[in-house]
């Protein structure tokens, strides 16, 4: 922002600043919610590319009277996802993408245990043939905790319990970002809510937060994950573009 608002000489246009950034993604659960399907889509969501996505699941935030029943479902599907090299058929993850992340990745992971966290499953690497890391939950995480707040890239799911539905959404909110987020109920006041007040650039209602298409779900945050600048879409284009209107009278 700074360089761009800085003018040249013989400039005479104000610079536009187009970013998509980071994310600190949730996906909020609430009680009424399908578990089956939230397990499904978060374990997709987290670990998926390795969690390399701006968009990936890094934070599940779970109303407290599920949390248990939910955390089972997930850490049992965690733990048939195999890791292995990307050309093969049965892969579901590969190594992260360079030894700075696999390091990142484990440093925040001992940061998780230190500030209370439990790790449920995975928390390792090996590096002997590549960056593996194993698909990692970390459950009783609180908010505001570094694994809660900061961006991995990795796949590391934190796992918080929420009082309530509202509490959730609280929580969900309290980050630098706004780049995607996802909530699964079966009430539709609660989705209206979300959509309302669930501060995110991409908003997915009972489906996971990732998996936005081109031409159909423009993509993009604002607050520290973009300047909402919407990737995907014929708007887009505007951004790189003077607009100009002409009137003839007829």
């Amino acid at each position: 922002n700074e360089q761009a608002a800085k003018t040249r000489d013989g400039q005479i246009w104000i610079k536009r600043v187009v970013a998509e950034m980071g994310g600190k993604d949730a996906i909020v659960v609430a009680e009424d919610a399908d578990l089956d399907s939230a397990a499904l889509g978060t374990v997709q969501a987290a670990f998926g590319f390795q969690g390399q996505k701006c968009s990936a699941c890094s934070r599940l935030i779970v109303d407290e009277k599920v949390h248990d029943a939910l955390v089972e479902k997930i850490v049992e599907q965690t733990k048939k996802l195999k890791i292995g090299l990307p050309t093969e058929g049965d892969t579901n993850m590969s190594a992260v993408i360079n030894k700075r992340a696999f390091d990142n990745t484990l440093s925040y992971i001992e940061k998780g245990v230190e500030e209370g966290g439990k790790v449920l499953t995975g928390g390792s690497g090996d590096d002997a043939d590549g960056f593996y890391i194993e698909p990692t939950i970390i459950d009783n995480v609180e908010p505001k905790a570094t694994i809660e707040q900061e961006e991995i890239f990795a796949p590391v799911l934190a796992v918080i319990k929420a009082k309530d539905f509202d509490h959730a959404l609280e929580i969900a909110n309290d980050t630098e970002f706004g780049l995607t987020g996802a909530v699964y109920s079966s009430d539709e006041e609660k989705l209206e809510k979300a959509r309302r007040e669930f501060h995110v650039g991409n908003l997915y209602l009972n489906r996971k937060c990732t998996g936005a298409l081109v031409g159909a779900h423009p993509f993009g945050g604002f607050n520290m994950s973009g300047t909402d600048s919407k990737a995907g879409g014929r708007e887009y284009l505007l951004q790189f573009m003077q607009g100009k209107l002409v009137s003839k009278k007829v």
